[in-house]
């Protein structure tokens, strides 16, 4: 089906912490204007789950939480913007920002988009399924992820790497599917809502490298949060 082209958490454990706390604590000052606690705001308890899966420190997601929630004087506004378009060769890609300057982002994306083509709202959405994804690992191996996904109501799952499960659900149910499946057996490791390509291009070694080359430029930018790209693995 296609997955997020890059996961932020993997970056952080490359090296890339300092940029990734940036993006982390943008989420979560955008969750938090909904509420400062993460036990009443199901998106503030997701993006600091994420955080702490980040290694992410305490202080510093409190912080964050203070800013968006307004019991900060330093409480900065983010927008959320969402882009779609298509990489070289047709690879259909939609990109995720979070940014207090909304025409220093759509510059930025113009230009990242030059050896593509950025289209209009809705133009490559249609071909991406918008649902919660979860990533979680059996904590036995008597642990069965078809009944853990049957019992804690999510809609469909998948195997991921290094022996995780994939379980997908619906956007309404993630929060719920998230809390649940501890109880059949399995560790959550990141649960968030993503865009899932219905039909991924499969490219050659030279032209995967190129669309790559492209995604790389987007992820690195400062108000990008996500990329999600139509890529075959």
């Amino acid at each position: 089906m296609g997955a997020q082209w890059k996961t932020k958490i993997k970056e952080a454990a490359s090296g890339a912490k300092g940029r990734i706390f940036t993006k982390l604590a943008r989420e979560i000052m955008v969750a938090a204007r909904a509420g400062a606690d993460p036990n009443m705001n199901s998106r503030l308890r997701l993006a600091v789950e994420q955080a702490k899966k980040a290694s992410m420190p305490k202080d510093t997601v409190e912080r964050a939480i203070k800013k968006g929630a307004g019991l900060d004087d330093a409480g900065v506004s983010y927008q959320r913007l969402i882009y779609e378009g298509f990489a070289p060769h047709k690879v259909p890609v939609i990109v995720e920002c979070l940014t207090d300057n909304v025409n220093r982002t759509i510059s930025n994306i113009r230009t990242l988009f030059r050896k593509g083509h950025l289209g209009a709202l809705g133009s490559v959405s249609w071909d991406f399924d918008h649902c919660g994804l979860i990533e979680a690992t059996p904590e036995s191996a008597t642990a069965d992820a078809d009944v853990a996904a049957i019992e804690a109501g999510a809609r469909d799952l998948e195997p991921g790497e290094d022996g995780a499960t994939l379980f997908l659900t619906d956007l309404t149910d993630l929060d719920a599917v998230t809390h649940a499946l501890p109880k059949y057996g399995f560790v959550v490791l990141s649960a968030q809502q993503v865009y899932r390509s219905k039909n991924p291009v499969k490219l050659g070694d030279a032209e995967r490298a190129e669309v790559e080359a492209f995604l790389e430029a987007i992820d690195a930018d400062d108000d990008v949060q996500n990329v999600f790209a139509g890529l075959a693995d």
